[in-house]
């Protein structure tokens, strides 16, 4: 199939901003819990009225110290409950929000800051400011910086308390749908992050369809409310997505985590007792193995890889049976997976807070065998697809017919479209207008309206998307972060005794690099050293060398943020050519041939690094 079209089930209203939301709640149901924040280490909860006010009382406080209509604002933290303040805060007086990483360094923070003109940033402790700092005097317009730490939002509230309410209400309702929302760097394939423009109707189109068609997950029931707890980064479309969609239900707790480490995450996972989770692959791959690797250590390993299989054969049959190719799972299977329910999946159920059931997984793929064993566990993974030009989710996996390894359907209001080259095509109400100051970019990648991804994909017969592959060459983390690898390979190549760097990581925990020496550098280097000339076998576990092109890996890590950077390396014995099959003629690198041929050596990196 070429092409595939869900209906709308939600129209974007034609007035008004995101921040209405909030008063919305407010005024039709002040006691609803709409967040749940965590104060010296114990969760609140905040009421519809109280987040209102909040936003109201910061709202007049940035208008107090100069923020005005269309203004843009840098927001560099980690996924906390005062990010979600400070952006309806902002959308509140028609200003727009720039995410940046809080482990940008320096030089990306002054691009997005610069590129975006932004004239203040809230940053949350000492280290980003000073990260700011660094950079500030290139930065003609930024003319403040809060920092969350020291009290920022205490001291705006303050600042503004002089304002009447009605003030901000004049800025809010001068606010269309297709003003700017934010603005969110995507990593530039080549060269600087381009801004992708978002409007308050790209995130409406995106949000309010996905609340309705996931009704089971985003539904509460009078004594049984829906909640999430976000710990994806807010820098992130995905996390953004999340927040505006709880927000905008009015119905869901919505607690942050900034912590993604499994020592400060799982104990907040059973103290918020989340109904439902947004996470990348990596997550709930990291729970799957914590669990196994626990039950190994109590000598219960056979029986955790039987429970496993019988989760994923249960989870299998029933899939069959939605699709109306099977009777579901037999006798003997609901057995099985009745006992297991009490002995295993329970007890991993619990330690995510006992109420989880489903998951939403994006960012890279997720394996088919992963989300069938955690259906089959209890907790439902609707893996879905999309870019931060589409504003998260373009297509998803609808709950009554999960297709596991595939990343579902059009989510309603948006077209899938197969190019001739097998390019995925994307068209809907949450496809970004464009690049901020880059017409050309801009250009290649909006086509009266379709959006062309740079992914490769198929269509099945029921408009199930498959993706294939990249056109181009970024690598997808299994933790969902994009990263270029050029810049990196570069950078460890114009170490003297490197010949050529691969960077590998696609759908893996970390970034990591395959290295070839060149030759006559290195005959040259022992011979400086006083050290016999050796074999490629023995130089390759030569400690010295090691150290030496470790320098090379440092260097090139200073270029990128803590998640980008190339964690571990493997020095190779051949160089890659072009008689090999790994080079073309003009020495550009064959990844996939690359990847294909040390196999082996790429396993090794994952596996004892």
């Amino acid at each position: 199939m070429r092409e595939f079209t869900v209906p709308p089930l939600v129209t974007a209203p034609p007035v008004g901003g995101l921040a209405d939301a909030v008063f919305t709640n407010a005024a039709e149901a002040p006691d609803q819990v709409v967040l749940g924040r965590k104060v010296d280490g114990v969760w609140h909860d905040v009421t519809a009225a109280q987040f209102r006010d909040e936003v109201l009382a910061l709202a007049k406080g940035l208008l107090a110290d100069g923020v005005r209509f269309g203004d843009r604002v840098g927001i560099m933290a980690r996924t906390r409950y005062e990010w979600t303040l400070f952006d309806f805060a902002l959308w509140s007086i028609g200003a727009q929000s720039v995410p940046v990483y809080p482990t940008s360094s320096s030089d990306q923070v002054r691009w997005m800051l610069h590129d975006s003109g932004a004239v203040a940033c809230m940053v949350e402790h000492e280290d980003h400011a000073m990260t700011i700092g660094a950079v500030v005097d290139q930065l003609p317009h930024l003319t403040r910086l809060w920092q969350l730490d020291a009290g920022a939002v205490d001291e705006l509230m303050a600042a503004g308390a002089y304002l009447d309410d009605e003030v901000v209400d004049r800025h809010r309702v001068a606010i269309t749908p297709d003003a700017i929302a934010t603005i969110i760097y995507t990593s530039g394939t080549t060269g600087r992050p381009k801004g992708c423009l978002l409007t308050h109707a790209n995130f409406m189109a995106e949000c309010d369809n996905i609340v309705e068609r996931w009704e089971p997950v985003f539904h509460s029931k009078p004594g049984d409310q829906a909640s999430t707890l976000l710990f994806l980064p807010l820098a992130h479309v995905f996390g953004r997505m999340v927040e505006v969609a709880a927000i905008r239900s009015g119905r869901v707790r919505l607690g942050h985590q900034p912590s993604l480490a499994a020592a400060e995450l799982i104990p907040d996972l059973a103290a918020f007792k989340p109904t439902f989770v947004l996470a990348v692959p990596y997550v709930f791959e990291k729970v799957f193995h914590s669990a196994r690797r626990k039950a190994e250590l109590s000598g219960k390993l056979g029986a955790f890889d039987k429970a496993a299989e019988v989760a994923i054969r249960y989870a299998e049959a029933q899939e069959h049976k939605a699709f109306g190719t099977g009777p579901g799972p037999g006798a003997g299977l609901r057995m099985a997976h009745q006992v297991y329910d009490k002995l295993v999946y329970a007890k991993m159920r619990e330690a995510l807070g006992g109420r989880l059931r489903h998951g939403m997984s994006g960012g890279s793929g997720m394996e088919r065998r992963l989300g069938l064993f955690f259906a089959g566990a209890g907790i439902t993974v609707y893996e879905g697809y999309g870019l931060t030009e589409s504003t998260a989710a373009a297509t998803a996996n609808p709950p009554e017919q999960t297709r596991f390894g595939t990343v579902g359907q059009p989510i309603p209001g948006t077209t899938v479209h197969i190019a001739d080259d097998g390019e995925v095509w994307l068209y809907g109400g949450q496809i970004f207008s464009g690049y901020l100051n880059n017409p050309k970019a801009t250009d290649e990648a909006l086509h009266d309206g379709w959006l062309a991804t740079g992914d490769l994909g198929m269509l099945d017969e029921q408009g199930y998307l498959t993706i294939t592959g990249r056109k181009k060459e970024i690598l997808v983390t299994s933790g969902g972060k994009s990263v270029s690898p050029a810049p990196l390979e570069e950078r460890v190549r114009a170490h003297p005794l490197v010949a050529q760097c691969v960077v590998v990581g696609n759908d893996r925990p970390f970034i990591a690099a395959l290295v070839t020496l060149d030759p006559e550098a290195v005959s040259h280097w022992l011979t400086m050293r006083g050290k016999p000339q050796m074999t490629p076998a023995d130089l390759v576990r030569d400690k010295d060398l090691e150290m030496e092109v470790r320098r090379a890996v440092v260097a090139a890590n200073t270029l990128v943020s803590q998640a980008e950077s190339i964690r571990t390396f493997r020095i190779l014995a051949a160089q890659f050519s072009e008689e090999k099959g790994l080079l073309t003629p003009s020495l550009k690198l064959k990844r996939k041939a690359i990847e294909k041929t040390y196999t082996a050596e790429i396993e090794a990196l994952y596996h004892h690094g």
